[in-house]
């Protein structure tokens, strides 16, 4: 497990926080492909909305100055008056309408924008290559990633009232500036503390949830892994509840003092500019009193005056706030778009070369050599062996020789390092990736158990033709599934898995009948079985296989197992001994040499003895 230290040592220059604000111009984007009629409505209503305020105020000093003018000469209540009232209400009624209209397009617009970059994360994610997904430092560019699908509706909803209180602010500090331009120094620098104020803690939070995320990871994965089904047994039979709560009350608690010392420093900090911040408003507003008292301002200009400082003080020092929060959401932004700019190595040619329907030749390796990132032991080295059209060809060796490693560079998830593998005399590089893997089915021994219907289970071995009832029955059939999915209370509409409510789980051997009807699915010109039937009982191993043989016929196919009894059938044997090549025949041939084959084959049959 991680245990890095909390450090949060990621400290932006004030330089680099906000010139993280150009992430806005490629985000607005993403909000206008959303929805442009939301979007240019949205600007529309906060317009409006940022004018209101300047005109309640003006309105409200002619009431004050009417209402004392009608007091002065002891005359009846004008006209004037209740339409300056019905003025003001109207405008109370449109604002908080325009409010409502604005925070429903905000919600509709944030959902869009969550689920348009979700989608693009996972085609994004879909796209890159599987040593990405084999390093922890791409896991936190990931998991940072996800994080800013959802929380960006904040940052979008920010940004645009920050433009709408620029209007409010604009009007407001036109009639202040009439009055006296001196009240707008003043009102800066009460602000402007407490904004440096925000802005460095916004600094140091933003550093120490980016410093967190390794751990942030081991803590959710342990929050998982301590109430899970797939971990419940392991948890129950080795005692590990205790262990568990353990770690993630260390991690937990250091979070809680890292978060506790900012905060309280936030706090204190914070209280003290606040008063700076009230100290030259009440400044301001005696300046404005003893101006009325002495008869230079009427009781209107009192009223808008001081509702023109208060409001500016207030909306000032929320846009300089908001300023600093919106470039740290800029910052966030960041991991989002460093994200899209990762791409993936294994790509297709400009102009692919047609993958060949039939195969007429099959692969070569050559010189076969390949390493996984950061690892210092090569996987596979010096591979030379060919798979020859039509062939049923059996990988035998110990966990970890590089059988699996080997299937993964056919199916072109991995690039070799050294050496290439040919496929009809041509580089298979030189074909279309996704045309390449969609001739090639593969069924890895660690399938995937997706918590859906058991129907579209087995879709997933060729997914376009879910609708296609016919071919996943007659999948499922062929895999022996159908006799798994027959029990099942709605049968193929039957999800399956424990995730969701009304699932069913299955057994080992059950979810692997499932998983096998994948590559019946697929229906594939090289089929790979990566230890297919190792959850199966040996009357469903030998039925299976039979089957299988008769799905392969005319086929080429790769098979990879511990069951010597499984291994027989193939046309060729291959052995692979720390990644290289040891021995290549037929099970004959391999056991007349009485070599490593013969000697793993023959502690197997003692087994059985």
């Amino acid at each position: 497990m991680l245990r890095k230290p909390l450090s949060g040592k990621n400290n932006q220059s004030l330089t680099e926080r906000y010139g993280a604000l150009k992430n806005l111009l490629p985000f607005f984007k993403i909000i206008w492909k959303a929805s442009p009629i939301m979007s240019v409505s949205n600007g529309i209503l906060r317009i409006i909305k940022g004018i209101i305020p300047l005109l309640m105020l003006l309105i409200a000093r002619k009431i004050i100055d009417e209402i004392v003018l009608i007091s002065g000469h002891q005359a009846e209540i004008t006209t004037r008056l209740w339409i300056l009232v019905g003025s003001e209400f109207a405008l109370a009624i449109l604002s908080d309408l325009l409010s409502r209209a604005i925070a429903l397009l905000d919600s509709l617009l944030g959902d869009l924008v969550a689920n348009s970059t979700s989608l693009k994360l996972m085609d994004h994610a879909a796209q890159l290559d599987m040593n990405h997904f084999e390093d922890s430092e791409f896991y936190d560019k990931l998991e940072r990633a996800r994080r800013q699908t959802l929380g960006r509706t904040v940052l979008m909803s920010q940004v645009l009232s920050q433009m709408q209180d620029a209007i409010s602010l604009a009007g407001l500090s036109a009639g202040l500036i009439l009055f006296n331009p001196w009240l707008i120094l003043l009102l800066l620098i009460a602000v402007i503390p407490a904004f440096l104020g925000e802005a460095h803690f916004n600094e140091k939070t933003y550093s120490l949830v980016h410093g967190q995320t390794p751990e942030r990871r081991e803590l959710d994965y342990i929050r998982y892994i301590g109430a899970s089904d797939e971990t419940a047994k392991e948890v129950k039979i080795f005692n590990l509840s205790d262990f568990l709560k353990s770690r993630f009350a260390e991690l937990s608690s250091k979070f809680y003092k890292a978060n506790k010392a900012l905060a309280t420093k936030r706090a204190l900090w914070g209280g003290a500019l606040a008063a700076i911040s009230s100290a030259g408003y009440y400044g301001a507003y005696v300046f404005i009193i003893i101006r009325t008292v002495n008869g230079s301002l009427s009781l209107g200009d009192l009223t808008f005056l001081a509702g023109s400082f208060n409001q500016l003080r207030t909306l000032l020092q929320s846009m300089l706030t908001r300023f600093s929060t919106i470039a740290e959401g800029s910052l966030y932004l960041k991991d989002l778009f460093d994200f899209f700019e990762l791409k993936p190595e294994i790509t297709s040619p400009a102009n692919p070369r047609p993958f060949p329907n039939p195969i007429q030749q099959g692969f070569q390796f050559d010189n076969v050599g390949f390493k996984y990132k950061h690892a210092e032991k090569w996987a596979i080295r010096n591979l030379n062996f060919s798979l020859n059209a039509g062939e049923k060809l059996a990988l035998v060796g110990e966990n970890g020789a590089g059988k699996t490693t080997l299937v993964k560079l056919l199916s072109r998830l991995y690039d070799p390092t050294e050496g290439r593998i040919l496929l009809d005399g041509f580089d298979i590089k030189e074909y279309d990736v996704l045309e390449l893997r969609s001739g090639i089915g593969v069924i890895f021994q660690d399938f995937v158990r997706f918590q859906m219907t058991a129907g579209n289970n087995i879709a997933v071995g060729r997914i376009e033709q879910k609708e296609n009832n016919y071919r996943i029955e007659h999948a499922a059939s062929k895999s022996l599934a159908d006799s798994v999915i027959l029990k099942l209370p709605k049968g193929y509409e039957q999800i399956i898995g424990r995730r969701f409510a009304e699932g069913v789980d299955l057994s080992g051997g059950e979810w692997q009948k499932i998983a096998l009807g994948r590559a019946y699915m697929r229906d594939a010109q090289v089929l790979i079985l990566d230890e297919p039937t190792a959850a199966l009982d040996a009357r469903a191993e030998h039925e299976v296989f039979v089957r299988f043989s008769e799905l392969t016929k005319g086929k080429t196919a790769v098979l990879i197992s511990h069951r010597f009894s499984t291994v027989r059938m193939a046309d060729r044997i291959l052995v692979i001994e720390n990644g290289q090549l040891l021995e290549i025949g037929s099970h004959e041939e391999l056991l007349k040499k009485e070599g490593r084959y013969a000697e793993l084959f023959n502690l197997q049959a003692r087994g059985y003895l």
